[in-house]
């Protein structure tokens, strides 16, 4: 079944200029993640490298290899959100989450003069202090 899914998302963007980061977006929403197998489907009906795959699938955050069922919070730790307080709320955040929700770091949400921010799902938070972010991760 998922050779099915792949086939349909691969075909749903056939022709498209530019149709790599679409794809993996529809990959990593349908699957969970991107894994090796998905990269090799994805070179091959792009007609580029496996590696070229890999390099995107590696550099962005938002594409995970292996899937993780967990909940997922993104917190900002670029110089803007630091600038902020972000560092001050690692520590309570990563105490919330403990193993239930999957904490990561991001540098840029795009919120630089409202940070700290953080992402949970499609939604992104700003200005968050300590208390935000715990019930963030905690209702996550």
């Amino acid at each position: 079944m998922q050779a099915e899914k792949l086939t349909e998302i691969l075909a749903r963007h056939a022709g498209r200029e530019g149709p790599l980061l679409p794809i993996l977006h529809d990959v990593q929403a349908a699957f969970g993640c991107i894994d090796a197998a998905a990269e090799v489907s994805i070179a091959k009906a792009l007609n580029i490298s496996r590696a070229e795959v890999h390099g995107v699938v590696s550099f962005y955050h938002d594409f995970q290899e292996q899937a993780d069922p967990r909940p997922h919070v993104q917190l900002c730790r670029a110089e803007a959100c630091q600038a902020r307080g972000a560092e001050a709320l690692v520590p309570a955040a990563e105490a919330a989450a403990g193993e239930r929700v999957r904490l990561s770091s991001v540098y840029c949400l795009g919120l630089c003069s409202a940070g700290p921010a953080a992402r949970a799902g499609d939604t992104v938070y700003a200005r968050l202090d300590q208390a935000g972010l715990v019930r963030l991760v905690e209702e996550a």
